[in-house]
């Protein structure tokens, strides 16, 4: 569908549909990831790493010489097939645990960040003091779901409170049930916050008369809308994975 219109087309998938993701696995699977397979195998120095969900894929590199490398030959191969990177999401950086290091012996300031699968990945240390991979729901992402349960509260205001409470408990739960990872504990809790005072703007939007106060929204909100907690495991506790040399990924 363009501008409203439907058209017939035999190139490309509908966005969002669900054959979207399923093609681009079988199709990705013979023109990346054996490739890279073989080329980890036969070319690369050091430890080499990839991750990959749909389109959506990270590299990591143990040596700058063989990301530049990978990256000149990736575009080639992506070319062949008709693929091209994005250029606004395809970038070089330095992130993991030396990076805070070397970034500071060139007076640069701290390491860069990157979004993946709907978080800001940075790099950060444990409050014990060792570094730590941090994960925190992307900004724009989270503003842009805000906006639209913003919007339905509006539309759904007049509904009875057990109806409108029900659903947007299902909203949270239903969001909190992917982005609840360890070290987004906070972002979550935005969120919950967020939430409870859109729906107290809409209640008190009912009427001129509407007698709703923050006192009887926070008993709303602590009924309704569940508390933000971690659900997910760490990452090195749901994979097994090693690099080329069959060193642990850090």
């Amino acid at each position: 569908m363009e501008k409203g219109t439907w058209r017939a087309s035999e190139e490309g998938t509908p966005q969002g549909a669900t054959v979207s993701p399923l093609l681009a696995n079988i199709y990705l699977h013979y023109v990346l990831d054996l490739w890279f397979q073989r080329w980890r195998r036969k070319q690369a120095r050091g430890d080499v790493i990839i991750t990959r969900y749909a389109d959506d894929f990270i590299v990591g590199f143990q040596d700058r010489s063989d990301a530049e490398q990978f990256l000149a030959l990736l575009r080639e191969r992506l070319r062949m097939f008709a693929l091209e990177l994005h250029p606004e999401k395809t970038r070089l950086i330095q992130f993991g645990r030396l990076a805070s290091k070397s970034r500071a012996r060139c007076g640069l300031g701290k390491p860069e960040t990157f979004n993946y699968l709907g978080f800001t990945h940075i790099c950060g240390k444990s409050k014990a003091g060792f570094y730590l991979v941090k994960r925190h729901t992307m900004r724009g992402r989270m503003n842009a779901k805000l906006k639209d349960v913003k919007a339905e509260i509006q539309r759904r205001r007049h509904l009875p409170i057990p109806e409108q409470g029900n659903w947007l408990a299902a909203v949270v739960r239903g969001y909190f049930a992917y982005h609840a990872v360890p070290t987004n504990i906070y972002a979550m809790g935005r969120f919950r916050t967020q939430v409870g005072q859109h729906w107290y703007r809409a209640l008190r939007r009912r009427s001129q008369r509407d007698r709703t106060n923050w006192a009887r929204m926070k008993t709303l909100v602590d009924r309704w809308l569940p508390k933000a907690r971690i659900q997910h495991p760490w990452p090195e506790e749901r994979f097994d994975v090693t690099t080329q040399g069959k060193s642990p990924v850090r």
